[in-house]
């Protein structure tokens, strides 16, 4: 979340670099008279309290010269109903300036692209070459359909649309990829854990998703609860409330999780194959960082994500988000996408991103600066990757004419030796 006070030293400064990411002025300005209306309301209610203080001691020393304090009780009792009605506004006017405050997106880098969508995004770097094919290659989902490892038709039978199944070689190759990334991540001193699916309110919010996109997830029906659309949730907030030792610090966690997604808005996109599910499988990185580390962190998480396609023979290119296509909680986004030769274009399957403090401020995550001075960590996060369309990625870059797939080698002892799927 934003600081207040910053936006009310410089709002022009805000409403310049907000405005690149669709904020409008107004909300800027909407948000400081809030701000201002809560501290005038403190002030008054101090102002009275101040008061009440000078009237008590005044019932006091008549009381103790046995003098008349009627009219100086009642003054005190109109002070006091007055200082109540003062705060009960004052707490109100709080909830609706941290309220206003929650729904903006975080600050972007001045480095970054400015602009409204993904055509304004930066291409950093490309790795690989992607393989030219002899014959026409096949969509991932006609593969996996055909190689009977894939069953879409009884995933939206049992769920609905975007749901699957796993079979066989399938499943084991799912199973395979995801051992072999968090693997990878061990390697580049990564944690390891297993998260709780389901988390808080609380825990929403610490991360950026809630109260602005409720719709996006999946809420269990009468409870404060919510289906993880990604471990991301669950990771950045295991120190909310917390001071991280210094000394701890950087922190790198990750996590295999099923991910939970409405997808709402998504209607006519990805309609077919493991690119756009309602549920799916990501190993999620997170860290937790001193502020002046995180942009480096930025990289080599980046680079982390980057390996593992390597390792896998994926040609991928590296992008910069613009302001318009970054995700509400990011300073600064680098997406990494893999070629997808059926479609004939690369599709994102990591983002990773920098939030500096803007998640920390709002799960209440900090650390004590060589001074002593409390302050708050920087956290990132970042895909590493999602699985299914890793899985989506080595059927179609790894298809052969004769329709089977073989198995990179990195993961051939992950498929206990399986080196090809075959119908």
């Amino acid at each position: 979340m934003l600081d207040v006070k910053m936006i009310r030293q410089d709002p022009d400064e805000f409403k310049r670099r907000l405005g690149t990411r669709g904020v409008a002025p107004e909300e800027i300005d909407a948000l400081l008279a809030e701000d201002k209306k809560r501290r005038e309301l403190l002030s008054q209610a101090e102002q009275l309290k101040s008061q009440r203080n000078d009237v008590s001691g005044q019932i006091a020393l008549a009381k103790r010269n046995k003098e008349d304090a009627s009219d100086a009780i009642a003054k005190m009792r109109q002070v006091g109903q007055k200082i109540k009605e003062l705060d009960e506004q004052a707490n109100h006017a709080v909830e609706v300036v941290n309220d206003m405050a929650a729904r903006l997106p975080n600050l972007p880098n001045e480095t970054i692209p400015v602009g409204p969508d993904e055509s304004a995004n930066v291409e950093l770097r490309k790795v690989g070459t992607p393989r030219k094919f002899a014959f026409e290659p096949k969509a991932h989902w006609d593969l996996g359909e055909e190689l009977d490892i894939l069953d879409f038709e009884r995933g939206a039978k049992v769920s609905g649309a975007r749901f699957v199944y796993y079979k066989g070689l399938g499943a084991k190759l799912e199973r395979a990829l995801y051992n072999f990334m968090l693997d990878e991540h061990e390697k580049e001193g990564y944690t390891e854990m297993i998260t709780p699916y389901i988390v808080n309110d609380e825990s929403m919010f610490g991360t950026g998703q809630f109260p602005k996109f409720k719709e996006d997830v999946y809420q269990i029906q009468g409870q404060n609860m919510t289906m993880i659309p990604t471990a991301e949730v669950p990771l950045t907030n295991y120190y909310r409330g917390e001071v991280i030792p210094a000394e701890k610090l950087p922190v790198y966690v990750t996590a295999l999780s099923p991910s939970f997604r409405s997808e709402a808005g998504s209607a006519g996109r990805d309609t077919r194959g493991l690119i756009r599910m309602h549920q799916f499988n990501k190993v999620e990185m997170v860290k937790y960082t001193k502020p002046e580390d995180s942009y480096d962190e930025l990289e080599k998480m980046t680079a982390n994500a980057g390996s593992i396609m390597e390792k896998l023979g994926l040609p991928y290119h590296v992008i910069t988000l613009s302001t318009g296509d970054m995700g509400f909680s990011a300073v600064m986004t680098h997406d990494l996408e893999v070629w997808m030769p059926a479609q004939n274009t690369y599709r994102e399957i990591s983002s990773c991103s920098n939030t500096e403090d803007f998640q920390a401020r709002r799960a209440h995550i900090q650390y004590r600066d060589e001074n002593g001075k409390l302050r708050f960590v920087h956290t990132l996060n970042g895909s590493g990757l999602a699985v299914g369309r890793t899985v989506a990625a080595v059927l179609e870059n790894y298809q052969n004419e004769d329709g089977s797939v073989t198995i990179p080698e990195v993961l051939r002892p992950y498929m206990h030796g399986v080196e090809k799927i075959t119908k």
